[in-house]
C-alpha cells in the first residue's frame, strides 16, 4: 500500500521556534520531524510515499530527493492552498486507485503500521481512521464510536476524556469521488464530519504515544521525547 503525507503546513504558531520552512521540516533532535514519520512508514513496510507539499516545497524536495532509506518518494505540489481534503485528492491524481494510507505531517503516533494494515484487511471500510484515547480532548475535539464505527464528532473546548482524531487514515479513493466536493476543502470538517452518517468510517483505537508539534509547548516537548521513543 502507498502512503500520502500531508507536508504543506506553514507552522504559523511555531514562527518563534522555526525559520521560514514547512512545519514538517521543523528540527527535532537535529533531524527534520518529517523523517520520524517516514521512518515509521518504512518500518511498517510502506515503500512508496507521496509527499503533498505546498509552502516552501523546495525545502522538502531538496532535502529528500527521490528516495529516503529504501522508500521511493514522489511529490504532489500545490500551487495554491487546497486544504487537507483538496491536498489528498490532488495527491491521489497520481494514478492512485487502491486504498492508501494518509497522514498529517505535523503529528506523530508510535504505531505499528503492519498491525493497522492487518486490521484494515478485515474491516470492510472505504474509510478508516485512527483514534487516540486521551485524558483531555478539549484541544482537539472528540470522536464518538458505536460498534466500531464513527458515529459522531464533538467540538473543541469540551473538557474531559475522549477519543481524538490522530490524523492517520486509510482511504479508498472511490469514497471521495462519491460526493460533490470542491477543489479546496477540509478533509476533517467538510468530509468526515459532514458525511460520517452516509459512509461507514471504521475506527482503530490506540493508546500509543502521540504528539502534535503544532504548538510551541508540544514542539519543545518533542525535542526531549521523540528521539528517545524512536
Amino acid at each position: 500500500m502507498k502512503a500520502i503525507v500531508l507536508a504543506g503546513g506553514l507552522g504559523t504558531r511555531l514562527k518563534e521556534r522555526i525559520a521560514d520552512i514547512p512545519k514538517p521540516m521543523a528540527p527535532v533532535g537535529e533531524r527534520p520531524f518529517l523523517e520520524y514519520l517516514l521512518d515509521q512508514l518504512i518500518i511498517g513496510g510502506i515503500n512508496e510515499i507521496i509527499l503533498s507539499v505546498g509552502f516552501r516545497a523546495d525545502v522538502i524536495i531538496d532535502h529528500f530527493g527521490e528516495s529516503y532509506r529504501n522508500a521511493s518518494l514522489s511529490y504532489a505540489v500545490e500551487t495554491e492552498p487546497l486544504g487537507t481534503g483538496g491536498a489528498i485528492v490532488h495527491a491521489m491524481q497520481e494514478h492512485i486507485t487502491d486504498p492508501v494510507i494518509v497522514l498529517n505531517g505535523d503529528t506523530f503516533l508510535n504505531i505499528d503500521y503492519r498491525s493497522f494494515l492487518q486490521w484494515y484487511s478485515t474491516a470492510h471500510a472505504d474509510v478508516a481512521m485512527i483514534l487516540r484515547d486521551v485524558p483531555d480532548a478539549s484541544r482537539y475535539g472528540s470522536v464518538t464510536v458505536t460498534n466500531g464505527r464513527v458515529s459522531g464528532f464533538k467540538e473543541k473546548c469540551v473538557e474531559g476524556a475522549g477519543l481524538i482524531n490522530a490524523g492517520i487514515y486509510i482511504i479508498n479513493p472511490g469514497s471521495l469521488k462519491s460526493f460533490d466536493l470542491p477543489n479546496r476543502f477540509s478533509f476533517e470538517t467538510d468530509f468526515l464530519q459532514r458525511y460520517y452518517s452516509k459512509i461507514p468510517i471504521k475506527a482503530y483505537i490506540t493508546n500509543a504515544y502521540f504528539i502534535d508539534i503544532g504548538i510551541p509547548d508540544d514542539y519543545d516537548r518533542a525535542q526531549q521525547e521523540l528521539p528517545l521513543i524512536t
